[in-house]
């Protein structure tokens, strides 16, 4: 059953792919539609710029067209389209030198019964959430983008970035330390 359901979602736009193969703009258009929206929303994630997301991402599209011939149906073409655009994204950083520092200073987390925060009832709008995450060091929001929101596990992000797993997990959780510490000053 699990082979059935994994086939059935490889080939979910297959019609559409092959017919953008053979150079059909309509399907072009509806694979753009489909995924467009979401591959936006990486690269802004990632790139924290609405102009250079919309740049990278109108660059991805342009790789995806020209490469599509060699997608195999071998993963679902979403993850193939994810990994274009991610890709896109890193080489926009490392291209213009935005800074992919992974930050190794020592952060003095020191938290007893005293200092702890009881987070009931309190909630915060996405919108601040947003905000909080922008404001992180450019090292530690993308790796945390990379893990929290494309589900890339640290072996993964490792590869990408060509940091070792650990570096990867160390800047996660202090990315997720900064946000606590910035939404906690805001109390």
């Amino acid at each position: 059953m699990t082979r059935f359901l994994e086939t059935k979602r490889q080939e979910i736009h297959r019609k559409l792919i092959v017919e953008s193969i053979s150079g059909n703009e309509k399907a072009r258009f509806k694979l753009y539609s489909l995924y467009s929206s979401a591959m936006f929303n990486v690269c802004l994630r990632m790139l924290n710029s609405r102009e250079d997301a919309e740049d990278v991402l109108q660059d991805s599209f342009a790789e995806i067209f020209y490469k599509l011939d060699s997608f195999r149906f071998e993963s679902t073409f979403g993850a193939w389209v994810k990994r274009i655009v991610v890709n896109k994204c890193m080489n926009f950083l490392r291209k213009n030198k935005i800074g992919l520092l992974f930050n190794d200073e020592i952060i003095q987390t020191v938290v007893n019964s005293e200092e702890e925060i009881d987070y009931t009832g309190i909630s915060f709008k996405v919108d601040k959430i947003k905000k909080t995450i922008g404001q992180l060091p450019e090292g530690y929001r993308v790796i945390l983008n990379l893990y929290l929101f494309e589900g890339y596990d640290h072996t993964e992000i490792a590869g990408i970035l060509n940091i070792s797993e650990s570096t990867s997990k160390t800047q996660y959780l202090r990315a997720k330390l900064r946000i606590r510490d910035i939404l906690k000053n805001e109390l």
